[in-house]
């Protein structure tokens, strides 16, 4: 168990120091600012679309590693989903974070999922999930 803990802390750490596709989309089709009050993350999601697809997504903002690291996770796993498919990945993932579902454990997303133990930190790693959502439904 110990072993796997240190291998999820670096992808962690590894989505955290080089995020994927962080940056902003000039005239997105949907951009959505989150801020957590709490500890001071925030985080901006862009997302394109080509007919129904995410055909580009990245983000911007600043906070901790695991709101960082899950907003890089996010971005790929909804990069080519059709809106369907995005709003069933986010609701996943969401509830992964209440203790309700699992991802495998070769999956990146599930590093996370120790979060949990730590109620504070489960809005960090839902935030950018949680703004991608609010921008679909706008």
């Amino acid at each position: 168990m110990n072993m796997l803990r240190e291998l999820y802390g670096q992808i962690i750490m590894d989505h955290y120091h080089r995020p994927r596709n962080r940056g902003e989309i000039p005239d997105a089709d949907l951009e959505e600012h989150l801020l957590n009050p709490l500890c001071g993350d925030e985080v901006t999601v862009y997302a394109n679309f080509d007919g129904d697809t995410v055909s580009e997504v990245k983000f911007s903002g600043r906070g901790c590693s695991i709101s960082q690291a899950s907003a890089s996770m996010m971005t790929e796993r909804l990069m080519g989903k059709s809106r369907e498919e995005a709003e069933a990945e986010i609701q996943h993932f969401k509830n992964m974070m209440v203790g309700e579902e699992d991802f495998p454990e070769h999956d990146d997303l599930a590093a996370l999922k120790g979060v949990i133990q730590y109620p504070s930190r489960i809005k960090c790693a839902t935030l950018s999930w949680t703004a991608f959502q609010q921008g679909l439904e706008d």
